[in-house]
């Protein structure tokens, strides 16, 4: 049947961007084609390979195929994508060739801007694989969506609620604990419900201490949701829990939850184009707090919004004003406990110094300076799951970028899997870091680990 008028279906497919093979020419071919001279089917091809060819798959989940497929479809040479995004022509060369990894931030989005796509389309979205610990967290996203999907701070969708005190305790003694222990499963199972009744309580008028407990809950609420569906790859999902944070801050008309709420729009800003609006945000909410910072949550909150701005000047690339922003870091960490479990999403001097590590990072320290950085740590100090896995996960990228380190990074790597299994194994940076560490001819040394980390994270190999 599909002969009958097949190549209008074809043609069809190809322009509503159903993916589709064709056996009268290969992908090779037609990548090899112009532009100009591919037809319409002939395009489609480029963004999946034919089944016999399945058993090559591991190339297609890397952020350099995605690059190749992206700019192939643009029509675009290197040298083009090279001076638009300017990175170096030789650089992108090699991501494309799986011999460098594009995993620095200020790379990603230069790169993406360039493409006019999204960074998701870059470096790939929420995906599912056969472990438990890596899928589990991704069954509570339906339930988060709807939660905040059909609920408004004036009309919630529930009927009915737990006393607020209950639900306070809920937030503070099991969902944010959980939260930075990156039991994400446990984490979302409790928050769609909690959220429904939470607007209900908002919406209630007759007790305004009441109806301000409730909007500072929902604020800690939509913080965990938020931080959760980002760190799952559901970043529309992240946005619409800091929105509705920010519409909770600006009826409580407070500083400080003002400040918790830009802490979580910047945490969720999209990374393509926009590092400059972070670091501008940052700065202006860190200077909208700064006069009112007199208690410890205060504290806390600016210490954030600091190392916010810093990470942002670091992508941006303005060395000054990242000195200068965590400077104001650690003046503001001297003054609080060096708690990472105990102070508001543990700004203290030790985390400090691992936003230092993963900013020197992403400013594209490698091997065995990213080494002696780590070491300065004090791992005993790293109680938290969050904290710990991104430290190890930041140190093992570092030290992923240099050959004699490979083996290293495959340790460092596998240790923070260890933290943090929940995280890691839905962090897209690992992912591409242990699709990249497999490609290489030194993949022997630690293979079996890393074909371990591969199954679990869904990397073919």
């Amino acid at each position: 049947m599909a002969a009958a008028g097949g190549r209008g279906l074809r043609g069809m497919a190809a322009r509503m961007g159903v993916l589709h093979y064709c056996t009268a020419a290969s992908p090779r071919i037609v990548r090899s084609c112009k532009p100009k001279d591919r037809s319409l089917t002939c395009r489609s091809l480029m963004l999946a390979a034919p089944p016999q060819e399945a058993g090559k798959s591991m190339d297609e989940t890397t952020v350099g195929a995605r690059l190749r497929i992206l700019r192939r479809w643009r029509g675009m040479t290197l040298a083009e994508l090279s001076g638009l995004a300017g990175v170096s022509l030789s650089y992108l060369s090699m991501v494309e060739r799986g011999q460098r990894m594009l995993d620095r931030r200020s790379y990603i989005s230069a790169v993406a801007a360039a493409l006019k796509v999204s960074e998701t389309d870059l470096v790939g979205g929420p995906h599912l694989s056969a472990d438990r610990q890596q899928a589990d967290p991704h069954m509570a996203v339906p339930a988060l969506r709807e939660a905040f999907q059909t609920n408004r701070l004036t009309a919630p969708a529930v009927d009915h609620a737990r006393p607020l005190p209950e639900l306070a305790r809920v937030v503070v003694g099991q969902i944010n604990p959980l939260h930075k222990d990156a039991d994400y499963a446990s984490t979302g199972a409790l928050l769609p419900d909690v959220l429904d009744e939470l607007h209900w309580h908002t919406a209630q008028t007759g007790d305004e201490a009441a109806r301000r407990l409730a909007l500072e809950t929902l604020i800690e609420a939509c913080i965990a949701a938020g931080l959760t569906a980002k760190d799952l790859g559901y970043v529309d999902l992240a946005h619409v829990a800091a929105l509705r944070a920010e519409e909770a801050a600006t009826l409580l008309d407070d500083p400080v939850q003002q400040g918790k709420a830009d802490c979580l729009r910047i945490w969720t800003f999209p990374r393509e184009r926009s590092w400059d609006r972070r670091l501008a945000t940052a700065e202006r909410a860190a200077d909208a707090l700064e006069p009112h910072a007199r208690t410890p949550v205060a504290l806390h909150v600016l210490g954030i919004l600091s190392l916010h701005a810093a990470l942002g000047a670091a992508v941006v690339q303005r060395p000054h004003v990242i000195t200068h922003w965590l400077d104001e870091a650690d003046q503001l960490a001297t003054r609080v406990p060096d708690d990472l479990e105990g102070n508001w999403r543990s700004f203290c001097r030790t985390n400090v110094s691992l936003w230092r590590i993963a900013i020197d990072v992403e400013r594209g320290e490698s091997g065995g300076a990213v080494l002696n950085m780590a070491r300065t740590i004090d791992r005993t100090k790293l109680r938290l799951r969050t904290r710990e896995a991104a430290y190890l996960a930041d140190v093992g990228r570092g030290l992923a970028r240099e050959t004699k380190t490979r083996a290293e990074a495959v340790r460092w790597l596998r240790q923070a899997e260890e933290a943090a299994p929940q995280f890691i194994r839905n962090h897209a940076s690992v992912r591409e870091t242990v699709a990249y560490l497999l490609g290489r001819a030194t993949a022997t040394a630690g293979g079996r680990e890393l074909r371990g980390m591969a199954a679990r994270m869904g990397v073919p190999h």
